[in-house]
């Protein structure tokens, strides 16, 4: 009985919950990032060469409440996988840097599936 009580990294019979936690994680890590590229790659260029400050505003807004969201889904993955702190910070860092979040996010859910540490 206690065998099929263990912990999996894939969330299914998992007491800590890390298959759930991954999946909130990985979505929020995917919509921040596209949000990060819209903003950075989009919305920043319109805003100085165009004039155009709405997208700008509106992205950069919805991205920093997002964000916000991606930091609690990833302390919750971390605190559920036991992540390293090195691991944790380094993958909120992520979420900073275009393009470097869709990575992390990979290698993250690469790690957190194969019941490493990340």
């Amino acid at each position: 009985m206690a065998a099929e009580r263990t912990a999996t990294p894939t969330g299914r019979g998992d007491d800590r919950g890390v298959g759930a936690a991954l999946q909130r994680y990985r979505v929020m890590a995917n919509v921040v990032g596209v949000l990060l590229i819209l903003l950075i790659f989009v919305a920043v260029p319109l805003n100085h060469l165009a004039g155009i400050p709405g997208p700008s505003t509106v992205l950069g807004t919805a991205h920093g409440w997002l964000y916000a969201l991606f930091f609690i889904a990833t302390v919750d993955l971390a605190l559920r996988a036991r992540w390293t702190p090195k691991g944790t910070v380094l993958t909120l860092l992520a979420g900073t840097v275009p393009v470097l979040s869709f990575y992390a996010e990979r290698k993250a859910t690469a790690k957190t599936r194969a019941g490493e540490r990340v």
